[in-house]
């Protein structure tokens, strides 16, 4: 019998992200269907079998899914077929197994997506402060290390 590892999930307008967290995964096999339907298995550590399919939202582009195995988890990276925003994760509007969660560390809102791209290719590769801007008004009240006011240019 097969179990359900936990696998967390994100998205950005073209990819989707899982996360499976089965730390030392052997043997692991993924399969990736162009009308959306992705199949994961491995063995665990003591030679658990794990095995999960989920049928996503949208097409998908088989070519586009790549799989980085690491100590602790697998990242599967999937190509959406077009570019867009997904309503949900899977094609059923039912409640989602309990081991499929919300990957908060890598979510990242429509929005966001747009202003960390447009940032990212002014700043090289550093992450966006999303709102943050120089000139803000909402300092009044604010305690300053005296170091910040000089890096700050006050």
């Amino acid at each position: 019998m097969s179990r359900h590892p936990e696998v967390l999930w994100a998205q950005r307008s073209d990819k989707v992200y899982l996360t499976v967290a089965l730390p030392d995964a052997k043997d692991i096999n993924v399969k990736c269907e162009p009308q959306g339907l992705f199949s994961f298995s491995a063995l665990g550590a003591q030679g658990e079998r794990f095995h999960f399919s989920l049928a996503l939202y949208g097409p998908i582009l088989p070519e586009g899914c790549k799989t980085k195995p690491g100590l602790r988890n697998i990242i599967c990276s999937i190509q959406k077929e077009q570019k867009g925003w997904w309503k949900r994760l899977l094609k059923t509007e039912e409640k989602p197994a309990p081991y499929l969660k919300v990957d908060w560390n890598k979510w990242c809102d429509e929005d966001e997506e747009e202003s960390r791209s447009d940032s990212a290719s002014e700043d090289g590769d550093h992450a966006a402060y999303v709102g943050e801007d120089d000139e803000s008004s909402d300092d009044e009240g604010m305690l300053y290390l005296p170091d910040l006011e000089k890096a700050r240019g006050n």
